[in-house]
């Protein structure tokens, strides 16, 4: 054999440094994304300037452009009297797909506290209607300034809500191809249902970005010091603003003054979340909404995307050995790309490469699906 000069071999490193990790264990699911969703072979090269992941996770929402998308608000009733917020893209000047009843439909979920107005999800409806498709954003309750109508809010944990909009949606449009992809903790939340749905739901497929895996040791990273001064603290504040609106009704069934005080999400989840779902201890929520339990049990194909330097979602705590057991799913992992980031390019407004990832895998699913199973 010729050897490579040491130039040469850091070159053959640092491109297989960047060449995102495609874990799957299913043969057919391999070949259709090689062929059908190529980005997820291709290197992944993070913008120079900002490449480390907290530095990516705190600036993408300040640099990323926001597009403009008019939203039609559908308010809808749950079992228990209270209300979601949909809000509805329905490109109904789709050249691709003219007939609503067969227009391919994509369910967003944002992350905690994210609505419809997040630019990521933005980016994502961008994608949807160049290739025609209608979209709809699952807003969490009482989050996108709806009333809350009962004590209650949501959860990583607790699919009642997702089933609720799922079910309506597929409803409307029984006819129409139906995916999902959610974010961060609307990741978690998707995986969580389908964990437990299996093969007994009407999507097709789900995509999943920066979804945290292992709650327990999600919040562990965020509680370093420089973890919590940048994000954690910011986040809990975000919580609690979330819910400050809604004091009047939680106030029946919560020690409101305490739970304004927690100045971490654990203690936030410990004095609010866990109680509200009717957890014993908080690590008997941890435990059910981790995503990493369920991923055995996933019917449908789902392609996850995470960043191994994602402080939200720590690398080792991604349950590979547990996605090659199961042929429906396939990770992706990348070296840099923070929480949510990915930015790529020298002034990173446009496409990230989470947006590219969705556009190939949406229109994968949508326009070659059949042909996976004969591969």
């Amino acid at each position: 054999g010729f050897d490579l000069s040491v130039k040469d071999r850091m070159l053959v490193e640092e491109l297989e440094y960047y060449k995102p990790q495609l874990v799957a264990s299913n043969d057919r699911f391999c070949r259709f994304l090689e062929e059908y969703c190529p980005v997820v072979t291709e290197t992944y090269y993070p913008t120079i300037w900002c490449w480390e992941g907290r530095v990516q996770t705190l600036l993408r929402p300040f640099i990323t452009s926001r597009p403009q998308v008019q939203y039609r608000n559908e308010l809808i009733k749950t079992a228990d009297g209270g209300q979601i917020s949909l809000d509805w893209f329905d490109n109904n000047d789709s050249l691709y797909y003219p007939d609503a009843s067969t227009r391919p439909t994509v369910l967003l979920l944002p992350g905690l506290t994210g609505t419809s107005k997040e630019s990521y999800i933005l980016h994502m409806i961008h994608q949807s209607e160049i290739l025609g498709y209608r979209c709809v954003v699952f807003n969490n309750r009482g989050i996108a300034g709806e009333d809350l109508l009962t004590p209650r809010t949501y959860c990583a944990a607790n699919t009642e809500d997702l089933e609720a909009v799922i079910h309506h949606v597929h409803s409307l449009h029984p006819s129409a191809p139906f995916m999902a992809a959610g974010v961060s903790m609307g990741g978690m939340l998707l995986l969580n249902y389908l964990g437990k749905t299996g093969r007994d739901t009407p999507l097709m497929a789900a995509a999943i970005f920066s979804a945290g895996w292992n709650v327990f040791e999600s919040v562990e990273s965020l509680e370093k010091p420089l973890n919590w001064l940048l994000f954690n603290y910011y986040l809990t504040t975000c919580l609690q603003s979330s819910i400050s609106r809604h004091r009047q009704m939680l106030e029946k069934l919560f020690d409101m003054d305490l739970v304004m005080k927690a100045r971490t999400v654990r203690e936030f989840d410990k004095r609010f979340t866990s109680v509200m779902f009717g957890y014993r201890t908080i690590d008997d929520y941890y435990e059910d909404a981790s995503p990493c339990r369920k991923l055995k049990s996933v019917g449908i194909p789902v392609l996850c995307l995470n960043s191994v330097d994602d402080v939200f979602s720590p690398g080792h705590a991604i349950p590979v050995e547990t996605a090659k057991q199961n042929a429906n799913v396939a990770l992706v992992l990348t070296s840099c790309g923070g929480h949510i980031g990915f930015l790529e390019g020298i002034w990173p407004r446009k496409c990230t490469y989470m947006d590219r990832v969705f556009k190939q895998f949406v229109q994968a699913m949508f326009e070659h699906g059949n042909k996976m199973f004969s591969m």
